[in-house]
């Protein structure tokens, strides 16, 4: 009973967000409104995979108690476990123990739901007498975004939070607040309470995780940066090429360049900047950290050297970035 998706054409002639809003839980506001599942509208048109069918409000309760499962049965040698979490992502639907419990919707809701799932895994690290011997890394993969895709009062009931605080942009954005994410290492009895303003990635976690099991498996890309996550000692990379929707960037040191592209400056439908433009956009984010004063134009050389470091990661082929269109 395999799954079908189509994401452009409904040849399958099943209820969809557009033709059957009576049969909605949730209310669409862009993109989501195809297939009907839990009287959820989403992404595709969908047919077929009925045992593969799923609880929106119990996928939580699933993907922990699956966790659980996974380290009881590899809690004596050594393990890898990458748990996801599905909460704060959109259709945000609480189990009914966390809806209405933080005040501030759905949104609001799923991320207390969050929260929790983490700290019971914590918890069941702790029982097992793992923790001392367990790294845990929390991370993101993109900015923050309220409105995306479903009216759940995100917007309406944020309040006075700011969920990227002075940072510009959010997810599907260039600016700081697109990829600028949230990263936390926590290792019992070695790691310390305290901030870095290191410049690090994801793709590192092999060479650093290599570096610590004494291996000789690396990744062309990654760096060894096992002093900075776990010690706060030493100096994290020199620069990153960032990437938002097809769209790349560099940062350098202190250093944001943004490239020009084609497209619209705003995502109207999430209300976020997307760094789009016709000229270069540069930023000395040691004394602008949101990114409100373009120093293109005022520093050349400063600009010329980024263009140039860009030029030589990503290749002179893809300098073009002119002609991508955000889709």
């Amino acid at each position: 009973d395999p799954i079908e998706v189509n994401f452009k054409n409904d040849d399958y002639g099943l209820p969809s967000g557009t033709k059957n809003p009576e049969l909605l839980t949730m209310k669409w506001h862009h993109g989501h409104n195809k297939a009907i599942v839990n009287g959820v509208p989403r992404i595709g048109y969908m047919k077929g995979g009925e045992k593969a069918k799923w609880s929106d409000i119990d996928m939580a309760d699933k993907f922990l108690d699956e966790a659980k499962k996974y380290i009881n049965k590899v809690k004596d040698s050594p393990f890898f476990l990458f748990y996801t979490l599905q909460q704060p992502h959109v259709p945000r639907t609480p189990h009914p123990r966390f809806e209405g419990s933080s005040g501030m919707g759905p949104r609001g809701d799923v991320i207390k739901e969050a929260d929790w799932c983490i700290g019971e895994l914590y918890n069941h690290l702790e029982e097992n007498n793992l923790l001392e011997n367990t790294i845990i890394i929390i991370s993101s993969d993109n900015g923050p975004v309220l409105n995306d895709g479903y009216y759940d009062d995100a917007v309406e009931k944020l309040g006075d939070h700011k969920p990227a605080g002075e940072l510009r942009g959010g997810k599907y954005s260039l600016f700081e607040a697109g990829t600028r994410v949230p990263f936390i290492t926590y290792w019992k009895g070695k790691t310390k309470p305290q901030v870095s303003d290191e410049i690090v990635s994801q793709i590192d976690f092999l060479n650093s995780f290599s570096s610590l099991l004494g291996s000789d498996i690396k990744s062309r890309d990654g760096v060894d940066l096992s002093d900075v996550f776990f010690n706060n000692k030493g100096n994290g990379r020199n620069n990153l090429v960032i990437e938002a929707v097809k769209r790349t960037a560099l940062r350098s040191g202190n250093w944001a360049m943004i490239p020009p592209y084609n497209g619209p400056e705003k995502n109207t439908n999430v209300n976020i900047e997307l760094g789009n433009s016709k000229e270069y956009k540069l930023y000395n984010l040691e004394n602008d950290i949101s990114q409100r004063n373009n120093l293109a134009k005022s520093n050349p050389e400063k600009l010329q050297e980024m263009i140039n470091l860009y030029s030589e990661i990503i290749g002179n082929e893809s300098i073009e970035i002119k002609e991508l269109i955000l889709e």
